[in-house]
C-alpha cells in the first residue's frame, strides 16, 4: 500500500461507556434507586442475568443518555449484593455493584417452601405460611395466579395457590410475594409447564344463561328414560363399522315414539385426529356429531355425549405415568367438541369419559384429575357451556367402587350442574357372559319367580333384587341425598336366542323381569337409568330396535323397560 494512502486513513475511535452511580446501596427496609447510563455508542443493555430481588425499568437501551430505575421491594434478614454488567458496542463494559444491608426485623415471616411446580393444566397446591406479623399480604406476580386470601395474620396460615391453564407451548413462572412491615418478605415462585398441544379455546364467549335455566336436579327430574346409540358413533373404523347404519332422523324419531325422552351418544374422536401433532379433530366429524345432537335436541330428547372407550387413552390409562399427556389430549378434545357444540341449550349435556378403569386411591386421583380437565375446558369456552351440566364417571363406572373411591368431586366454578355416572351388568353371568368360565357359570334365570325347576345350573346364585336395591341405595346415600343426581349410564342383559322351548321363553321372560326391575329401581333410589341398545338383534346381543327398518325389534324389553320406568 503507498504510504500516502496509508496516512489518510483514521483509527476507529473505541465506543465510551460511563454509567453512575459506580454502586448503589438499597436501604433495608427497600427502595427505589437510579442508574445513569452515557454512551456514545447506538446501542448499550445489561449482558449479567439480575438476581430475582432486583427490578430494573429495563435492561437495554439506546445512546447518547438513558436512566434505569433500580427497585427493591423486599428485605433480607442477611446482606445480600449482585454485580450488573453494562456493554455498548465495543466499550469497556462497566460493573455496577448493588449491596442491601440487613434488615432490623421485628418479627419473623417464612413459607414451607420456595417454589411450588405445576403442570400445564389449571391446579391449586397448598403453602403455609407461618408468622408472629400482626398483619402480612401475599400478592401473585402474574394474573394468572389466585390465591384462596390475600391477606392473613399471626400464627400458622394455609394458602391455597391456583393456576389457570398454561396455554402456551413454553413453560412460565412468576413469584408470590408474602409481605408486611417490619418482617422479612418470603418470595415462592411459581412454575408451571407448557401444554403438549395448542390451546382450541380461540374464541371464547361471555356467559350466556338463555335456555340453560335448569340445574343438574331439575334436569335429573325431567328425563323419564334414556337410551343408548351403542356400537355406532363410539365404533372404530367409522360409524356403521360395527354393524349398525348411521343414525337419522327417522331412527331418532322411532326412539322418541317408544318412550324414550333422552339418548346418549358414545362418541369416539381420537381416531378422527388430523393432527397428532397438534390433537386437532376432522371438523367434518365434529360437524357430523353436531348433527346427530340437532336430531335429538329437534325431537325434545335429552342428550348425553361422551368420549367414550375411544381406543381407551384414556379408558386404560389412569395412570401417574400417563397423566400429564392424557389431560392435554382431554383438554384439546374438549375445548373442540365444547366450542363447536356451545350453541346448544341445556337439553345437551357432555360427559368426560366412559368406564375409566381404576381400582385404587391413586388412580383415583388421576381420574379427578382428568375430570377437572374436563370441566375447565368446558367452563372456559362460555356461552351456555358456563352453565351446562356435565356428567363425571366414577371409577370403572362400577358402584362399589365408586362408593369406596370416589370421597370428593372435581371443582367446578358454577354450583348445581354435575352429575355422576355408574353402569349396571350385574350380574355379570347373566347380563354378558357368552360362555362358562373357571370362575363361574352363565346364568340363563334373574329374579325371585323366574328360576328353572329343569335347568337349576343355569338360575341366578347372586345378584339378584336384593342386590339391586343395596347398591343402588348406597348410590343414593352418597350422591343422590347430597342433590347430585346420578347417571346409570348403561344397563342391559344379552339376549340369549340360541335357547329354544321353554328354557327360552323363561329366559326371555326373566330378562325382561331384570330390565323391568332395575328400571324401576333406578328410578326409585333417583338414579336416570340410560339402556344399552348395542343395535344387535341375534343371540348375545341387546338391541331393542331393527335400526335398518326403523321398527322396534324386542317389543317385550321395551315394554318391561317402559313399565318399570312409569311405576314412581
Amino acid at each position: 500500500m503507498p504510504t500516502w494512502l496509508a496516512g489518510c486513513e483514521k483509527s476507529k475511535e473505541q465506543n465510551t461507556l460511563l454509567v453512575s452511580p459506580a454502586k448503589l446501596d438499597i436501604p433495608p427496609a427497600g427502595g427505589t434507586d437510579s442508574l445513569t447510563i452515557e454512551t456514545n455508542a447506538a446501542n448499550w443493555k445489561i449482558s449479567s442475568s439480575t438476581a430475582s430481588w432486583i427490578q430494573l425499568s429495563h435492561n437495554f437501551g439506546k445512546g447518547p443518555k438513558d436512566i434505569v430505575v433500580v427497585t427493591v421491594n423486599t428485605q433480607t434478614t442477611t446482606k445480600r449484593s449482585d454485580t450488573l454488567i453494562f456493554t455498548a458496542g465495543d466499550a469497556t463494559p462497566v460493573k455496577v455493584v448493588i449491596t442491601q444491608e440487613a434488615a432490623q426485623l421485628a418479627y419473623t415471616l417464612t413459607t414451607n417452601t420456595s417454589q411450588l411446580n405445576f403442570s400445564n393444566a389449571e391446579d391449586s397446591a397448598t403453602i403455609t405460611i407461618t408468622t408472629n406479623v400482626p398483619q402480612w399480604d401475599i400478592t401473585p406476580q402474574a394474573d394468572w395466579i389466585t390465591c384462596s386470601r390475600k391477606k392473613g395474620q399471626a400464627g400458622t396460615t394455609e394458602i391455597k395457590v391456583y393456576v389457570t391453564d398454561n396455554p402456551l407451548t413454553q413453560d412460565r413462572s412468576a413469584d408470590l410475594i408474602i409481605s408486611a412491615a417490619n418482617a422479612p418478605t418470603a418470595v415462592v415462585k411459581i412454575m408451571q409447564e407448557a401444554s403438549l398441544y395448542p390451546s382450541y379455546n380461540t374464541s371464547p364467549l361471555p356467559p350466556d344463561a338463555s335456555g340453560m335455566g335448569s340445574n343438574a336436579q331439575q334436569i335429573a327430574t325431567a328425563i323419564k328414560i334414556g337410551w343408548n346409540i351403542g356400537n355406532t358413533l363410539e365404533a372404530i373404523g367409522g360409524e356403521t363399522a360395527w354393524g349398525n347404519p348411521k343414525v337419522s332422523e327417522d331412527l331418532i324419531a322411532l326412539i322418541k315414539a317408544s318412550g324414550f325422552n333422552a339418548v346418549r351418544i358414545p362418541c369416539s374422536w381420537n381416531q378422527y385426529v388430523i393432527d397428532q401433532e397438534t390433537a386437532q379433530i376432522d371438523p367434518l366429524w365434529l360437524d357430523r356429531v353436531k348433527e346427530v345432537v340437532q336430531y335429538c335436541v329437534d325431537a325434545g330428547l335429552y342428550v348425553i355425549l361422551n368420549i367414550h372407550w375411544d381406543g381407551g387413552w384414556l379408558e386404560n390409562n389412569c395412570t401417574v405415568q400417563k397423566q400429564k399427556e392424557n389431560n392435554a389430549k382431554q383438554k384439546a378434545f374438549w375445548e373442540q367438541i365444547a366450542t363447536h357444540l356451545r350453541d346448544f341449550d341445556e337439553h345437551l349435556l357432555f360427559a368426560s369419559a366412559n368406564e375409566p378403569n381404576v381400582d385404587n386411591a391413586e388412580q383415583m386421583n388421576v381420574l379427578l384429575s382428568y375430570h377437572q380437565t374436563f370441566i375447565n375446558a368446558v367452563r372456559a369456552t362460555g356461552g351456555k357451556n358456563s352453565y351446562r351440566v356435565l356428567v363425571i364417571q366414577g371409577p370403572s363406572t362400577d358402584i362399589e367402587k365408586t362408593y369406596n373411591l370416589m370421597k370428593k368431586l372435581p371443582r367446578d366454578k358454577v354450583a348445581n350442574r354435575m352429575m355422576v355416572e355408574i353402569h349396571y351388568y350385574t350380574p355379570w353371568n347373566f347380563c354378558g357372559m357368552d360362555k362358562d368360565e373357571s370362575w363361574g357359570k352363565m346364568f340363563y334365570y334373574w329374579g325371585k319367580n323366574y328360576h328353572s325347576a329343569t335347568d337349576p345350573e343355569r338360575n341366578a346364585t347372586w345378584g339378584e333384587e336384593e342386590t339391586v336395591d343395596r347398591l343402588f341405595g348406597l348410590m343414593k346415600s352418597q350422591f343422590v341425598d347430597k342433590g347430585i343426581p346420578v347417571v346409570l349410564g348403561e344397563y342391559a342383559a344379552t339376549r340369549r336366542s340360541n335357547l329354544t322351548g321353554e328354557a327360552l321363553q323363561l329366559h326371555l321372560d326373566s330378562r325382561a323381569y331384570y330390565h323391568k326391575y332395575v328400571t324401576q329401581q333406578a328410578k326409585k333410589y333417583g338414579l336416570l337409568p340410560f339402556y344399552w341398545d348395542n343395535g344387535g338383534l341375534g343371540s348375545f346381543a341387546s338391541g331393542i330396535f331393527d335400526r335398518p327398518r326403523l321398527k322396534v325389534f324386542d317389543q317385550q324389553t321395551l315394554d318391561a323397560i317402559m313399565e318399570g320406568a312409569n311405576a314412581q
